[in-house]
């Protein structure tokens, strides 16, 4: 098997990894924040979607539930979320490809996606590690297709913006919370760079982000 760069499992420990899914679904509103990122990128019957940094599967599979004429593919560089991943692929019987890869180097053909998700995967990574997983995207996305991401935004109140001063010190978050995610965004080629809405969670803001590849 091909060597992936050194990366940090969730939660920065591998003894920590069974422990991520319900952390996830009480910080972060997992379920309501994911529905709202499905909802928005509009995916059709027959798209090739793609699932950056897909951990456990969770969007992974509500993707293929909301659309199960859609060719859905998750991509993470941790085997031990790819195997849960897997077994709740298995336990309700949907098909999904999944494959270990590092977003900043995709495995995949130019072109070759309608929609690419990335949810709270970006702040892991550094900020040239952003910028390089945004090309990417860009990359292997069809021209007209979408890009949509849910990560840390910048606060929008004072409460937050204590909150996010506070998790800066945890994660590569800084530049989100600078707001940067959308410049990088253009930067990488993308238009129509929009945060469509923002939730207020324990961790700080979560904002939803939709950019799209011109046609041209």
């Amino acid at each position: 098997m091909k060597k992936h760069a050194r990366y940090t499992p969730a939660f920065h420990f591998h003894w920590l990894t069974r422990w991520y899914d319900p952390v996830m679904r009480h910080l972060f509103s997992e379920t309501t924040l994911k529905t709202s990122l499905i909802a928005q990128a509009r995916i059709r019957s027959g798209q090739a979607v793609l699932d950056v940094g897909c951990g456990t599967g969770t969007l992974t599979l509500m993707i293929k539930q909301t659309e199960p004429h859609a060719a859905v593919y998750g991509l993470d560089v941790d085997p031990e979320v790819l195997n849960i991943a897997r077994k709740k692929a298995e336990e309700t019987g949907e098909n999904i490809t999944l494959q270990q890869g590092v977003a900043t180097a995709l495995p995949y053909a130019n072109e070759s996606f309608d929609r690419i998700f990335a949810s709270l995967m970006l702040h892991h990574l550094t900020q040239q590690d952003k910028q390089q997983a945004l090309r990417e995207a860009y990359r292997v996305l069809k021209p007209g297709g979408e890009l949509h991401i849910a990560d840390f935004g910048k606060p929008h109140d004072s409460f937050m913006w204590l909150i996010s001063w506070i998790v800066r010190w945890f994660e590569e978050v800084h530049d989100n919370i600078l707001g940067l995610l959308p410049v990088f965004m253009a930067d990488a080629g993308f238009g129509q760079v929009k945060e469509t809405t923002c939730y207020r969670t324990v961790a700080g803001t979560i904002a939803l982000y939709r950019a799209g590849k011109p046609i041209s």
